[in-house]
């Protein structure tokens, strides 16, 4: 089963934590915190305004997101945990570039 997000929502898979601490310390599974950075899988089209006219998204597939902590609603697709949200949920788009 495929899912296609409409309107101006994107569907993304969160991305793993780490499983130590920078001082080395592993973190077990039920103190882990859910992470809040995720890859895009798939984008709606769009919103409209008002005069029916679309705003292109922002984002596309692929893309490398921050979100909100509580941003989306946790959906199942062939077995796998995926997160629905609006594009106004996405905090940013985060790249590799070193600035």
């Amino acid at each position: 089963m495929a899912l296609k997000p409409l309107h101006d929502r994107v569907l993304v898979r969160r991305t793993e934590s780490d499983e130590k601490t920078a001082g080395g310390l592993i973190i077990p599974e039920t103190a882990k915190e859910k992470p809040a950075e995720g890859i895009i899988v798939a984008c709606g089209e769009g919103a409209r305004k008002d005069s029916g006219e679309l705003i292109d998204m922002a984002v596309s597939a692929g893309d490398k997101v921050l979100f909100g902590k509580w941003s989306g609603t946790e959906v199942t697709v062939d077995g796998e945990e995926l997160l629905m949200m609006k594009e106004s949920d996405i905090l940013g788009i985060i790249t590799d570039d070193a600035a």
